[in-house]
């Protein structure tokens, strides 16, 4: 005879308990825990009366060769690590509006044209609201076939019968089962349809594309067991404000993580951009006070930015200190260094700094590129035209070197620029080159003195 309990589950992180509690006490979420009710099953039904699986060596194992799917946008196969891999689950999440439903849209429009069956379900939208954005984006191929459904049960007898070439689930969050009480969302429902749809996956080798809700914060919502059912966990990056749209590659077991692509939002839906460093340099203007070219690498890609800074003195009491694209923390840390090592009178100036096109920049090697258009700014001195700035910055006003600078020097080359700033310890191993003059920098002072010129 089946028996109930009821438990407490967080829907942000998935911690349960017995009793409802005001704050989780795993990731700190206010009024985060929803009542489930367990049915719990009978003891002798619990141990399998099958017989015991066996080991295999891993000697018996037969090789197989990894096959992968292109969809025909580069960017998109870019991050995925060259392809879509037969039996793979990936989940793509993004805030909304990034065009998350857009590009694999697109992506399944273009395998149903090579003659491929692609199967879009949705659990949000209607058939003629799909039909309306395909339209939009030229996606036409009979073999794409739509579904409006959010029993999950349901969709898996589906598989076995229709066995599509590319299943596309929109989203995972409005997927559900009549074995689990609760609205569709919450963490058990959630587990419940990743772990059913991820088997279907394996078992009949079919590529599974989940789109994932995100939280205010950034991350997936849902449990995080989610996150490691997965193969692949791809992430949409940039705002409503900006054209450009950023895909990151967070978990791949069948390539490299942090690779990017780059898409920019049409009317007619995502375009990728085949030369993102061309792209995101081609407004700046060269002859402007506080604006500095750096390299930044993104997975193994190297990408040109440009840096922008404006140093203004304060009106208030305390001043202000604003980041967009870059780590705030990082900047106070930056700017506490230009003003012990180079004297610079931070303290009554307010500093805003901003990485352009929606970039987000994240390592350390973009830190001499933000010292340069601050000081840039302070002086109100422009920098030198086609001149890239690359260099880590310590506590002590060294700069420290960086990896793959042989990659980014190559990029600046390819972009037309002359001269490169680079840290001193990496000057020494670049080959020299006629086409680009590489300057190497042991201190900020130094670089400060290449880039913007002596005080």
């Amino acid at each position: 005879m089946k028996k109930e309990r009821s438990k407490f589950v967080c829907q942000n992180c998935g911690y349960e308990s017995p009793g409802w509690l005001g704050k989780c006490p795993e990731c700190g979420t206010w009024n985060s825990f929803v009542e489930e009710i367990v049915r719990l099953k009978d003891e002798k039904t619990q141990r399998p009366k099958t017989g015991w699986t066996h080991p295999t060596s891993i000697q018996d194992v037969p090789e197989s060769a990894e096959k992968r799917i292109g969809t025909q946008i580069g960017e998109f196969d870019r991050v995925l690590g060259g392809g879509v891999v037969p039996g793979s689950v990936v989940l793509v999440g993004g805030n909304p509006g990034m065009g998350k439903s857009t590009l694999l849209l697109q992506a399944g429009g273009n395998l149903a044209t090579e003659g491929r069956k692609v199967l879009y379900v949705s659990g949000e939208e209607s058939l003629q609201q799909i039909k309306m954005r395909a339209d939009r984006i030229s996606v036409r191929s009979p073999n794409l076939y739509l579904l409006t459904e959010i029993n999950v049960d349901a969709i898996a007898d589906l598989l076995d019968t229709e066995k599509p070439d590319l299943v596309i689930v929109d989203s995972v969050q409005t997927m559900m089962t009549s074995l689990i009480d609760g609205l569709p969302g919450n963490v058990s429902q959630v587990r419940y349809c990743g772990q059913i749809l991820t088997q279907k996956a394996k078992e009949q080798g079919i590529p599974v594309f989940l789109i994932g809700h995100v939280t205010k914060d950034g991350s997936i919502a849902g449990p995080r067991v989610l996150e490691h059912l997965v193969d692949g966990l791809l992430l949409f990056e940039g705002d409503e404000q900006h054209q450009y749209r950023i895909l990151r590659s967070v978990k791949n077991r069948f390539g490299s993580t942090n690779e990017v692509g780059i898409f920019e939002m049409t009317e007619h839906g995502m375009v990728e951009i085949r030369n993102p460093s061309e792209h995101l340099l081609s407004q700046r203007n060269d002859s402007a006070s506080g604006t500095a070219v750096t390299v930044s690498l993104e997975g193994m890609r190297p990408l040109m930015v440009e840096v922008q800074a404006l140093v203004t003195p304060t009106s208030y009491g305390i001043p202000q200190r604003t980041a967009t694209g870059f780590d705030q923390k990082r900047l106070s840390l930056l700017l506490a260094v230009l003003e012990k090592r180079l004297g610079l009178k931070m303290g009554t100036q307010d500093v805003f700094v901003n990485a352009a096109g929606g970039m987000k920049l994240t390592e350390p090697a973009v830190d001499l590129a933000v010292a340069a258009a601050v000081v840039s700014s302070y002086r109100d001195r422009p920098i030198q035209t086609k001149t890239a700035v690359i260099g880590e910055i310590g506590l002590t006003g060294e700069v420290r070197g960086v990896s793959q600078l042989e990659r980014r020097i190559a990029e600046t080359v390819r972009m037309g620029f002359e001269r490169c700033i680079v840290p001193k310890a990496n000057a020494r191993s670049v080959a020299k080159t006629e086409s680009i003059s590489v300057q190497g920098a042991a201190t900020l002072r130094e670089a400060v003195d290449l880039v913007v010129g002596k005080s």
